[in-house]
């Protein structure tokens, strides 16, 4: 490991004002069984290292996984050499830190890095096995198991010292279903880095049947529908819309809440948070990538636009304080979140007179407009009538506008679920969208 306190010596001499270091570490495991059998068993451990130093007021940066001594005269250089040719009119910030780091609880489970290896492929076989038991109609199954663990180190000429540990894993699979005249697919999986939060029964069974369910699925007419957006089919599509609340896409009007703020742009059942304190997420932090505190962000409150997450150069030029959120090159949330309500999905379902129960969305990027809100995704899912669901659907098109859609969402599942795209939510209920069909 290179010498911290010899390269901020050496960067000082050399007329860098300010020096930080960031040294990221990850583990990565992946477990996949196709069809019973082990395709892929791979461990990656990475190490990267960036440096930052303020060289006349502009920000130079270098980055290199090699960490020996001897760099430490041409990794100075560099800096300066990039520092020089920066034309950007943002100040260079290097952090002092906080009075106050938040002590994360729940982040990091030993239990789970030290489980053997031979115990996570014996879960993901059976879940592979599980998936070709629950129905003759599985064609293909293909199960896996992903596992991180990332520790975060920052120090800079200021005094900072700052390290952050996370671990977390998921385990999921897909399954492709084929009867006589329809073939379908569906994918599901759980997050956490607890193992006993792992119900490979429930996710075999769920996975399964809803592949099932949805055989022989086609449009419907085209007209107005009530719609209940499954959770995992939502975070689908706030995935497309995560970046509006940064400050830098606001300040480029690169975002549809620009101008917004303390206006309602959802109704009363609309809380959006950035919870970067939340347990099991590898992704949560007592810190940013500047060094700044992080803090729990009520970002739409009850449908009102309460705050733009920002870093320290965007929250400088709007004459606020970092939010704690910028990491890397970008201003970004840490673990976004729909707050729930308190109603169960059974009553969600009960409520709807002539509406669609959508399952999955699918081109939410393509499809959708930071800037106008507007989207028009391909969907599936069931036809609701009277609050029973009845035949499936597909190759339909849900569009809309996402303020005008969260403004009409008059239902809050109970049903909270961390999602593949690092977005947790609960089912939603819309009172009318929409839908092109036949």
């Amino acid at each position: 490991m290179i010498n911290i306190d010899k390269l901020f010596e050496k960067a000082l001499k050399k007329g860098l004002s300010d020096v930080q270091v960031y040294l990221s570490n990850s583990t990565e495991l992946s477990i996949e069984i196709f069809n019973g059998e082990l395709d892929k068993y791979e461990i990656a451990d990475t190490s990267s290292l960036t440096i930052r130093g303020v060289f006349n007021g502009k920000m130079g940066t270098f980055v290199t996984e090699v960490m020996e001594d001897d760099l430490i005269d041409m990794i100075i250089d560099h800096i300066i050499r990039n520092a020089k040719v920066i034309d950007s009119l943002d100040d260079a910030i290097i952090y002092a830190g906080d009075d106050h780091y938040e002590l994360l609880e729940g982040i990091f489970n030993e239990d789970l890095r030290t489980l053997p290896v031979s115990k996570k492929i014996e879960t993901v076989k059976k879940l592979d096995s599980l998936f070709h038991q629950a129905n003759p109609l599985v064609t293909i199954a293909e199960s896996m198991y992903s596992e991180s663990t990332k520790s975060i180190m920052i120090q800079n000429t200021k005094g900072l010292k700052l390290f952050n540990k996370a671990n977390s894993a998921y385990l999921g699979g897909s399954v492709i279903v084929k009867n006589d005249t329809d073939q379908r697919t569906n994918f599901d999986l759980i997050i956490s880095n607890d193992y006993a939060d792992f119900d490979i029964e429930s996710l075999a069974t769920e996975t399964v049947n809803q592949a099932v369910s949805s055989l022989g699925a086609k449009p419907v007419s085209s007209k107005e529908y009530e719609i209940i957006f499954d959770r995992s089919a939502f975070a689908t599509l706030l995935s497309a819309f995560g970046g509006i609340f940064s400050a830098d896409s606001v300040q480029k009007g690169f975002s549809l809440l620009k101008g917004k703020l303390n206006e309602v742009v959802g109704s009363n059942l609309v809380t959006i948070v950035d919870d970067p304190f939340m347990k099991k997420s590898s992704s949560s932090r007592s810190f940013d990538d500047e060094g700044v505190a992080t803090k729990y962000k009520e970002l739409i409150s009850k449908g009102v636009l309460n705050t733009y997450l920002h870093n320290l150069v965007t929250a400088k030029k709007d004459g606020v304080t970092s939010t704690g959120n910028g990491f890397g090159n970008s201003v970004a949330p840490v673990n976004l979140k729909f707050l729930p309500g308190e109603s169960t999905k059974a009553e969600l379902l009960a409520s709807t007179k002539d509406g669609i129960y959508i399952t999955e969305v699918q081109g939410a990027h393509a499809g959708a407009n930071a800037v106008s809100g507007d989207f028009s995704l391909q969907a599936s899912g069931f036809v609701l009538k009277n609050g029973v669901l009845s035949e499936p659907v597909a190759l339909i098109t849900v569009a809309g506008n996402f303020i005008n859609m969260l403004k009409e969402i008059v239902l809050v599942g109970n049903d909270l679920k961390a999602s593949y795209y690092g977005i947790t939510c609960p089912s939603v209920k819309v009172s009318s969208m929409p839908v092109s069909g036949i």
